[in-house]
């Protein structure tokens, strides 16, 4: 199956959701031109508060689009840009990417995976028991989050729907992802 961007979704304001895109440009180091989570140090809130001089590994957000379809199985619908994510891709199992792995978005951009989203409580505030469908435990007791993924921008880029994702996997031994 084809690895494609399916919806480019940025926001220059504070929400849960963004709008999607024609396209976005990403900035090398920085993230989405005009996104409000843009920038060489942490934009989140919650981290902000905590130290807002760490390095922002969550420059550019990316869910897989086969997600949706799992949760609107449990009666939730979920569009392109609704969980905040900048990057919709479809034929890739994002969340089984290690560490490191670099996407080429399109024909210049490199976005490099710096680990998973940790999603919070927006998420019901959104839909009720959404939260639920994106965060649970697997048989062993250990939390499996499936919001997506985060990264930063190593080649910047225009990324539009329809673009090829292909990804380059770090050497090994690969390191799992966990929440950035």
């Amino acid at each position: 199956m084809d690895v494609t961007v399916t919806a480019v979704s940025s926001n220059g304001v504070y929400s849960f959701t963004k709008p999607n895109r024609d396209s976005i440009t990403l900035l090398a180091g920085l993230g989405v031109e005009g996104d409000v989570h843009a920038g060489v140090t942490v934009k989140h809130r919650s981290r902000v508060a905590q130290d807002p001089t760490r390095p922002n590994l969550r420059q550019v957000h990316l869910i897989h689009e086969e997600l949706f379809a799992e949760v609107g199985a449990a009666g939730f619908t979920v569009a392109p840009g609704d969980l905040g994510e900048n990057i919709t891709t479809r034929g890739i199992d994002l969340l089984a990417l290690p560490t490191g792995t670099l996407l080429h978005l399109g024909d210049e951009a490199v976005v490099e995976v710096t680990g998973l989203r940790n999603p919070c409580r927006q998420i019901d505030a959104f839909q009720d028991g959404l939260l639920k469908q994106v965060v649970g435990r697997d048989a062993a007791g250990h939390i499996v989050r499936r919001a997506g993924i985060m990264g930063v921008v190593r080649e910047g880029g225009l990324v539009r729907p329809g673009d090829t994702v292909k990804v380059e996997l770090p050497a090994e031994p690969h390191r799992p992802l966990e929440r950035v």
